[in-house]
């Protein structure tokens, strides 16, 4: 009897450790990957049955969250994307991945260009090879030499149809390079200066670290012409096919939440939308409960369990989610409120502490996860800080980003003919009680993109 006891107290060990094991691997998923999970289930245990129909009650809650939606439409613009995804989803005839398809690439116009001059018959393959080959800025970088030789051709007609391709618009196009594709702009304008030409073909790099006193010495121009040449090249456009769609629709983020800003508070809104509901075949309860055969039985009822276990760990997962996510905006409120810049403290440990988890199960909660507010869409592990540094003044704990801000703010207000070093920076942050090597306000100027001194200073007159 009490080897019978044992051999009981091990299954249903190895059976919650199973459980368990399932359970945190549902949770670590996206909602895009839950999707597919259910998905490739339901092709693999028959006792599931995707909804086919929707419940009253799922009827019903889908009512009241279109109810949110339009009222919060209607009030708030922040919530137009959500809006327009819920609407989306349920009309595919109105999908946003139909739409995208049907928007014109940068092939597409530049052939609707040629049929006016096509080029000759024999040549049209070609031609088709080199507008194919365009990347996403409208640049041409493969070889000219291997395309021509693929067809039998020489180089030089090759050259010619590259030359018929940068000849249409958006200018620009068909460039092998930042600096023929600035000058094809600069040609095409007959107001554009010989000097912006000469800088685009012999000096972009200077002009790029800001060197204009050098270009100005080189060129034997004063520094306000050379200043003036740079504005022109400045306001060209360095992409031109960026404005087109790709001829592959892009893939893009499902959030697992959204956050909806009301006017005392927010509400968290869990995508459940995106995968799809299941229950448990009636037809295959009723056979395991009236089938004699063994082996019939045992199989549906390993098929029952599994179902039934998923479902659990689907339910569990959201549960997680929304308490993570209730701490996340309680604790991150002025980011929500204001925007980036306004993130406070917020460590996995005290994620983990309010929600009564190990943080090792916030972690996989937060994994591969994204949450959309007004302002733009993040990964839920972005909400996460630390202290970069303790004020001296107030004794708060800084987080990296406060302290960009701060940085940043001191680059704005400075006197661009007589820009800051990185040591006078780091003297004016330590007035803010933000105190930091030059080193570190190195590297965290070159995280927000800012140049360096030289690359600052105006030499406008």
């Amino acid at each position: 009897m009490a080897s019978i006891d044992l051999n009981l107290s091990t299954g249903q060990k190895q059976l919650l450790s199973q459980q368990m094991l399932q359970s945190l691997q549902i949770l670590q998923m996206s909602a895009a990957e839950l999707e597919s999970y259910i998905e490739d289930l339901a092709l693999e245990n028959p006792v599931i049955e995707l909804a086919g129909q929707e419940t009253h009650t799922d009827r019903t809650e889908q009512m009241e969250l279109q109810r949110k939606l339009d009222w919060l439409s209607s009030a708030d613009p922040q919530n137009h994307v959500y809006y327009q995804s819920e609407r989306d989803a349920e009309d595919p005839e109105n999908n946003w991945q139909d739409r995208r398809s049907t928007e014109e690439t940068l092939e597409d116009y530049l052939r609707s260009q040629l049929l006016t001059s096509p080029c000759a018959p024999e040549e049209q393959g070609l031609m088709d090879c080199l507008l194919n080959s365009l990347d996403s800025r409208g640049w041409f970088t493969d070889s000219l030499a291997g395309m021509a030789a693929l067809y039998g051709f020489p180089e030089e007609t090759a050259e010619r149809l590259l030359g018929k391709i940068q000849s249409l618009d958006p200018a620009g196009v068909g460039a092998r390079s930042l600096s023929e594709c600035l000058l094809l702009q600069l040609e095409r304008n007959p107001d554009s200066s010989e000097t912006a030409k000469e800088i685009v073909r012999n000096h972009l790099e200077a002009v790029g670290k800001n060197h204009l006193p050098e270009i100005a010495r080189k060129l034997g121009c004063p520094v306000s012409e050379i200043s003036a040449a740079c504005n022109e090249i400045r306001a060209l456009n360095p992409k031109p096919g960026n404005s087109f769609s790709s001829r592959e629709l892009l893939g893009y983020i499902v959030p697992d939440a959204v956050i909806v800003s009301l006017e005392d508070r927010f509400e968290i809104l869990i995508n459940d939308y995106q995968y799809a509901p299941f229950t448990i075949s009636k037809n295959y309860l009723d056979l395991e409960r009236q089938t004699e055969d063994r082996e019939t039985r045992k199989y549906l009822r390993e098929k029952i369990a599994e179902a039934n276990s998923v479902s659990a760990g689907i339910r569990q997962r959201r549960s997680t989610l929304a308490a993570v996510l209730n701490v996340i905006v309680d604790r991150q409120y002025q980011f929500f409120r204001k925007g980036p810049g306004n993130k406070q403290l917020l460590r996995l440990s005290e994620i983990a502490e309010q929600v009564s988890l190990s943080e090792s199960t916030v972690s996989r909660a937060l994994h591969s996860k994204y949450l959309q507010c007004r302002f733009g869409i993040f990964p839920l592990n972005y909400f996460l800080t630390t202290a970069a540094v303790v004020s001296e003044d107030s004794g708060e704990a800084l987080t990296a980003e406060k302290i960009k801000q701060a940085l940043k703010e001191i680059i704005d207000g400075e006197d661009k003919k007589k820009p800051l070093s990185d040591s006078a920076i780091g003297e004016a942050l330590a007035k803010k009680g933000m105190a930091i090597s030059r080193r570190t306000v190195n590297k965290y100027r070159t995280e927000l993109g800012i140049p360096d001194k030289t690359g600052r200073r105006s030499w406008d007159t």
